[in-house]
């Protein structure tokens, strides 16, 4: 039985993943990007165990330890960089492999070349999916696809068409990324280091290598849109580096942060992965790590469906309902557990300082406990 015709809509990481997986299923899939050019927003990736994983299985291992640096300790300071907690990624995650720090641009990049840029349309953008997977294009035209697989972000065209479910709603919660140089006068950050301010405000630093952090700080906020003013005067109490690597924020990438807590994926031609199915809080760094193990799933389920003979006509809407029934409690582990971690940020200072001070490790583990195994 032939393969089903596959439309991915976004050419991210979650797209550009996906049609590495399917290929390594034997499957093709046809990619469109609605941007006119390759470009890559954020600044860089805490990538745990479990991303690493779902990168090597891809087949990118070798190339992603290429460029990609080491974590192997994760640090908690208050603001004036008093300790809270210190203790190794092992702890946390065992024997599941290493956890790596990378650059948007890189990782995006590593994905780019393993798929090939040919295979990306880009500049076509989707206006409409319908329930027969006919997909009509910003451009008026319109092709009809067995599977049409949204991997276009949190805003998803995909979403908002052929599911009309949940939107995203706004955390209480807005970001800065972006991706500096170290002091050279001051020690080497070389671990993921999270600064508590009160309010909930926070500043991580996560090293690169050759010098160099990505950079992640976030405040509380009653609205989704950037305070009048320069961000950076909200952290000016915090200890150094933080003022010196302020210093190279003045262009920072500003984000409200937003989830998506829904598990209705699955239309019978249409299934939605990564950010357009579940954004969540990037209090865990799971949001990359669940983008990918959904595309293994994914592209896992709809291979064995064509090995099977299964993948055609209705029968394809089946195989999409597995992907979303095998996923679903995985993903609302993740959402329940960054609420909670969430929740404890805004906990009396001294509360929240001497719970981590006690109890940092051990809930770290159990924060990342069932993660452990395969998704």
């Amino acid at each position: 039985m032939k393969q089903p015709r596959t439309l991915v809509v976004g050419a991210g990481i979650a797209g550009l993943a996906l049609v590495r997986a399917l290929r390594d299923q034997g499957l093709d899939a046809e990619v469109v990007e609605r941007d006119p050019d390759w470009r890559t927003t954020g600044a860089g990736l805490y990538l745990p165990a479990n991303a690493v994983r779902a990168l090597e299985r891809l087949g990118l291992g070798t190339e992603l330890a290429r460029r990609a640096h080491p974590v192997t300790r994760q640090r908690m300071l208050d603001h004036r960089g008093r300790a809270l907690a210190d203790f190794p990624v092992r702890a946390v995650w065992g024997g599941v492999g290493d956890c790596l720090a990378i650059s948007r641009a890189d990782l995006h990049d590593l994905l780019r070349s393993a798929v090939g840029d040919s295979a990306v349309r880009l500049g076509t953008g989707v206006a409409s999916v319908d329930d027969a997977g006919t997909v009509t294009f910003a451009d008026g035209s319109s092709e009809t696809y067995d599977v049409v697989v949204g991997a276009d972000g949190a805003g998803s065209a995909v979403r908002r068409s052929a599911f009309r479910g949940a939107e995203p709603r706004f955390l209480g919660q807005i970001c800065w990324r972006f991706l500096a140089h170290e002091d050279p006068a001051a020690p080497p950050v070389t671990d993921w280091t999270a600064r508590l301010g009160s309010g909930g405000r926070t500043f991580l630093t996560v090293p690169l290598g050759d010098g160099r952090l990505y950079c992640y700080a976030d405040v509380n906020s009653a609205e989704p849109v950037a305070p009048a003013g320069d961000w950076r005067a909200l952290f000016a109490d915090f200890a150094g580096p933080v003022p010196y690597l302020l210093e190279q924020g003045v262009d920072a990438y500003f984000a409200p942060l937003s989830e998506i807590d829904d598990t209705d994926w699955a239309r019978p031609h249409a299934v939605l992965v990564g950010d357009a199915a579940h954004a969540c809080s990037p209090s865990m760094a799971q949001g990359g790590a669940m983008a990918l193990e959904d595309v293994l799933v994914l592209a896992e389920l709809l291979g064995g469906a064509v090995k099977a003979g299964t993948a055609a006509g209705t029968d394809i809407g089946a195989v999409l309902s597995a992907y979303q029934a095998r996923r679903a409690d995985r993903v609302r582990w993740v959402l329940g557990q960054n609420r909670r971690r969430d929740k404890a940020r805004n906990l009396p200072t001294p509360v929240r300082n001497l719970t981590l001070r006690l109890a940092g490790e051990r809930l770290f583990k159990a924060n990342h406990a069932p993660l452990h195994a395969e998704a």
